[in-house]
């Protein structure tokens, strides 16, 4: 991957994200298909200067959407599940919801 804009594409806010960073310490990225765990780890520590524990990945299938008579299928993507430290502070980009 060349940049880490290009390894993490964006954070994933949603009900089950948000409990996890509660209850777990982890934060949950949208990250490109091509990228393993040890890109996905170098990318968040660079990203927001913490110390990442463990990264856990998981390929999700993309769904089927229609418009009227014709159908078609969203890409698949890939998300990250990434778990800090102990002690380390979380991103403020999660801290507002």
């Amino acid at each position: 991957m060349s940049t880490l804009y290009d390894v993490i594409r964006r954070p994933l806010i949603t009900e089950k994200g948000l409990a996890v960073k509660e209850t777990e310490g982890t934060m949950v990225f949208d990250v490109a298909p091509g990228a393993s765990k040890t890109e996905v780890k170098q990318a968040v520590e660079a990203l927001f200067k913490v110390k990442v524990q463990n990264v856990r990945t998981a390929n999700v299938l993309g769904k089927e959407r229609r418009r009227g008579k014709f159908s078609g299928y969203k890409p698949d993507w890939k998300k990250a599940y990434v778990r800090l430290k102990d002690g380390e502070k979380m991103p403020e980009y999660l801290s507002n919801y």
